[in-house]
Parts: structure tokens; C-alpha cells; sequence
């Protein structure tokens, strides 16, 4: 007997994961029948023409097959090669046995100084583990937080729907808190307020607040000002926080930068909210998502929790190594007079200053459009533009409309959430320069014309 639909959990079937949902499928289907399509709904970075580092490649292709290093003299880097060879033997067996559970210790001791040099604070290794891209950090700490029917997570609206399809996967409860589209996608106190007692009236044990900066799909930044009230806020309502910072490489207006949960916490003395943070080898420059490298941080957390982490983490044995490897090449790029140096700066800088731009075209591009309104896109490698629809039309609708006319393939928002009555859809900055102007000009006449 073959398994029903019927038969499958309420959970599974009440997943959503819009990023990848039924307008992508679509366009899949229209590439398949000769349509040109510009895949605008995930941030893939190497789908959309991102070429890969030459460093991390250079490292991982050592490491894959060691036997290169007694002839990679001229070939790569010396750097490259010491590079290798130190991350060879601190994994002690290889690329293909199995890591401690938490991840390679000289991969984690690497994350540590990152985590201090960027933050001016200390990091301990041992508070730090190695997943498989950011998403399995996040899947973590809310298995461990969500642990009755009634616990709540305070998410932000719009959100990654990473976030609402776990927290519907481990059958807790989703707690909106709508950010501040008039005011760049700010945090208001006053909202998270309003959204915390609402949730505690309906009997929900709210149990944590999400926060992703820079925003996805916003596109927003934090300041330590805000970052600051969002950690008051955890501490007097006895709140965990995730601290989605997966972006902090893409920052692009002048005067904004990027400020760590982990570090306005040590920076304020507190010592009772705790704090899970995570990074991922997809986004930034490197964007590598096919290699699944990440990393979780935590601060805060009593040492009977911190055993029940690690044992979860032991289920799947460990995060895999190439993953692990590339997350090394992150928090560990060449320095400054490093023979690979030179080139990985270019490679890293040209990335950025064409993200910077295309941020720009995208954002004045579309504020052009009548009845489009779109806020500058400040980080990450989204933008999150509000439209104005015909009566009786939905984003859904428009999306799908907008893909089979002109073959850009956006999210609706009501795959992110949104305000009530109003319609956004969300769209990378990833495409290259010449596609993103494309994207434009058939948006804007697309929009002119639907009805």
C-alpha cells in the first residue's frame, strides 16, 4: 500500500516555503519550453553569473584531493597552500571522515577570532558550531525553544519564510511583529509591545524574538540604537533572540554599517537574555551557497541547555566538511602583503561595488514607477517595493502575471507577510548589471499596463 497525503502529519502539510513556491515552479516550466527567465526569488548569487572566488576554490580543491599540494608550488598561492595544509591536519582525518559534532576545532578557534576582531569582545570556541549553512543554525535553536504547542516565536513581518515554515514544522506558534515600512523598515518598541501582549491574551508562552540584519527581504540596517531596545526588550520579557546577520558583509549606504547583536549585548554588560547568532558562506561576497557552510553562536545559555544543543547537533554527527572548510575561508580571507591577497581583494570589492550599484538602479528605478514605492535598499540583496493593485487583484496574481509577460520571476509578499491591505512582492539585487536594467524597464512598463 503506497502512502496517502491523508496520512502525512498537519505540520508537514501546513509548511510554506514561498521563496521556492508554485510562481517558481511556473517559471521553471516556461525555461523548459524555451522562455527566458531572470530568476529574481532567491538569493543564489552563482546562479545569477556570480563568479566564485578564486581563494576559496583555490583552498577547497587542495583540500579535496591533497595529493595537488606536492605540485601546487606555482600553481596557487604559497598562502593558499599553507592555508590548506593547516586545515588538513587540524581536521586530523580528511575531508571525507566525520568532525566532532560542534564542527573542526581549528575551523571554530578561526570563527572565535573573527567574532573578536570584528566586535572588539571574546568568543569561545566552544560556544560556536559548525552547521549546514545558516538555516540548519536556525532550525537548531528553535527546536530547542519551541518545546509545547504554545510556545511562541516573535518573527518579523516581512520575514524569511525559513522562519514561519520551522516554527509550523515543530508545531509552535507564530508571533508577527510588523516593521516600520515608513521609517526604512525599523523595529518599533511600541509594535513589539503591541505584539507581545497580544500574544500572551491568546495564552501564548512567548518564548523568543527573531531579528535578521541586515533585513531580508527588507533590505534594511540596524543601528546600535535599535539593536539595543530589541535586547531591553528580550531582557523584561525574559526572551531568547536569534540574530539572523547572515548580510553583514552587504552594506551600502554611506554613514550605515554593520553592528553585531553580540556585540551591543557584551557592549551593554547583559548577562540574562540569551543569544543565538548565525553567519553563513552563502550571502556577502562569497556567495557559495551550494557548499552549505554556516556557523551558530551562543552567549547566555546555562550548561544543561548547552548539553542538550550539542546533543541535537550529535543526531546528524556533524556539518559537513566542505562546509566547514569554506566557512574557514570566510572569517579567515588572506591579509594584507599575502601572495593570494591582491586578487581576492578585486574579486571581493568588485563583487560589492556592483551589489552597491545595483541596489541603486533597482530602488530609483522602480520609485519611478507610478504606483510603485520602493525604500532605499540600505543592505543584504533584496528589496521589498509596495504596489498598488487593481481592485480584486492580489500580489499572487500579479507575480504570476508578471512572469509570463516579461519572464522576471519576484515573490509575492504575502509569502513574506505584510500590513493588511497592502501588496508588496520581494525581488533580489543579484541579477547582473545589464539584467537588473531589464528588470526595470519591463517592470515599469508591465506595471503601467496590468489591469
Amino acid at each position: 500500500m503506497t502512502i496517502k497525503l491523508e496520512q502525512l502529519g498537519k505540520a508537514v502539510i501546513d509548511t510554506q516555503y514561498a521563496v521556492r513556491g508554485p510562481i517558481v515552479a511556473r517559471a521553471a516550466e516556461l525555461e523548459r519550453a524555451g522562455k527566458s527567465i531572470i530568476y529574481c526569488n532567491i538569493g543564489n548569487p552563482q546562479a545569477l553569473e556570480q563568479k566564485p572566488l578564486t581563494y576559496i576554490r583555490q583552498t577547497l580543491a587542495l583540500l579535496q584531493y591533497p595529493e595537488l599540494i606536492q605540485s601546487a608550488a606555482g600553481l596557487f598561492p604559497a598562502d593558499v597552500v599553507e592555508t590548506a595544509k593547516a586545515l588538513l591536519a587540524g581536521s586530523r582525518h580528511g575531508m571525507g571522515a566525520y568532525s566532532e559534532s560542534k564542527g573542526v576545532r581549528i575551523v571554530r578557534e578561526a570563527v572565535a577570532r573573527f567574532i573578536s576582531e570584528r566586535d572588539g569582545i571574546e568568543a569561545d570556541p566552544e560556544a560556536i558550531y559548525l552547521t549546514d549553512g545558516a538555516s540548519k543554525g536556525v532550525q537548531a535553536a528553535l527546536r530547542i525553544l519551541i518545546g509545547a504547542p504554545n510556545d511562541g516565536i516573535m518573527i518579523p513581518i516581512p520575514q524569511y519564510p525559513l522562519y514561519s515554515a520551522t516554527i509550523t514544522l515543530f508545531e509552535g506558534k507564530q508571533v508577527n511583529f510588523y516593521m516600520d515600512e515608513g521609517n526604512d523598515w525599523r523595529l518599533s518598541q511600541t509594535m513589539l509591545e503591541s505584539s507581545y501582549k497580544e500574544a500572551t491574551a491568546q495564552g501564548v508562552n512567548v518564548r523568543a524574538i527573531c531579528v535578521i540584519n541586515p533585513g531580508n527581504p527588507t533590505g534594511s540596517v540596524m543601528d546600535w540604537e535599535n539593536i539595543a531596545m530589541v535586547i531591553r526588550f528580550a531582557k523584561a520579557h525574559n526572551l531568547a533572540i536569534l540574530a539572523d546577520e547572515v548580510y553583514q558583509e552587504n552594506v551600502y549606504l554611506a554613514g550605515d554599517r554593520f553592528v553585531s547583536f553580540a556585540k551591543v549585548l557584551t557592549e551593554l554588560g547583559e548577562k540574562d537574555v540569551s543569544l543565538f547568532s548565525f553567519h553563513s558562506c552563502s550571502k556577502g561576497y562569497l556567495g557559495e551557497c551550494g557548499q552549505r557552510g554556516g556557523y551558530m553562536e551562543i552567549r547566555n545559555i546555562p550548561a544543561d541547555v548547552v548539553a542538550q544543543i550539542l546533543k541535537l547537533q550529535s543526531v546528524s554527527l556533524c556539518s559537513n566538511l566542505t562546509g566547514q572548510m569554506t566557512t574557514y575561508c570566510l572569517v579567515n580571507p588572506p591579509k594584507p602583503g599575502q601572495p593570494s591577497y591582491k586578487l581576492f581583494a578585486e574579486e571581493r570589492d568588485g563583487i560589492l561595488s556592483e551589489l552597491k550599484q545595483r541596489a541603486v538602479i533597482l530602488a530609483e528605478g522602480l520609485n519611478k514607477i507610478p504606483g510603485v514605492q520602493c525604500n532605499k535598499v540600505a543592505g543584504a540583496m533584496y528589496c521589498f517595493p509596495r504596489v498598488t493593485l487593481p481592485a480584486g487583484r492580489t500580489d499572487a496574481e500579479y507575480c504570476m502575471a508578471l512572469l509570463e509577460e516579461t519572464g522576471i520571476c519576484v515573490v509575492p509578499g504575502s509569502g513574506f507577510g505584510q500590513v493588511p491591505g497592502t501588496a508588496h512582492f520581494r525581488t533580489t539585487i543579484l541579477p547582473p548589471t545589464y539584467k537588473m536594467k531589464q528588470v526595470v524597464e519591463k517592470l515599469a512598463a508591465f506595471h503601467v499596463a496590468y489591469k
